[in-house]
């Protein structure tokens, strides 16, 4: 029963996260926004997620952890959610020291007066954000693999 209860987290945790990341993806892409269009929506997302995201996502890779650990005879689930608490992992990092530093400065501009590099951390932080997306939908995928195969 723990195992199950386990799994249902694991699955719903990494759910919301990679639905977070890939709505942002797909929807928010920042390329055609002006630069006041885009601190205002930037800053708004900063102060929705900025908090949130690292906490639910290490909460997340706690219970990935968790669930490999839980299921270690079947050494196939277990490498498979090692490597998705992997892929959490990396994400956290992207997050951590690429996306995060750019939020902090990004916080600092008032969108009537651009700084003159905006467009250059702007395309920084999407890329770094497109890493930590792939990051997030491959550990769903692996994820969600162990937790609905049959074994």
């Amino acid at each position: 029963m723990a195992t199950f209860f386990i799994r249902f987290i694991n699955v719903v945790l990494i759910s919301i996260i990679t639905g977070i990341v890939v709505g942002i993806w797909l929807g928010y892409n920042p390329k055609d926004f002006s630069a006041h269009t885009y601190i205002e929506q930037q800053q708004g997302a900063i102060n929705a997620f900025n908090v949130l995201m690292p906490i639910l996502g290490l909460i997340t890779i706690i219970v990935t952890v968790i669930n490999a650990f839980l299921q270690k005879r079947n050494k196939d689930v277990f490498t498979m959610l090692l490597i998705a608490a992997l892929f959490l992992i990396v994400s956290g990092l992207v997050t951590r020291f690429g996306n995060q530093p750019i939020n902090s400065i990004v916080m600092t501009w008032t969108p009537d007066r651009p700084p003159d590099n905006w467009i250059e951390l702007r395309d920084t932080w999407w890329s770094f954000h497109t890493v930590r997306t792939f990051a997030s939908f491959f550990a769903l995928c692996l994820i969600v693999w162990v937790s609905v195969k049959k074994s």
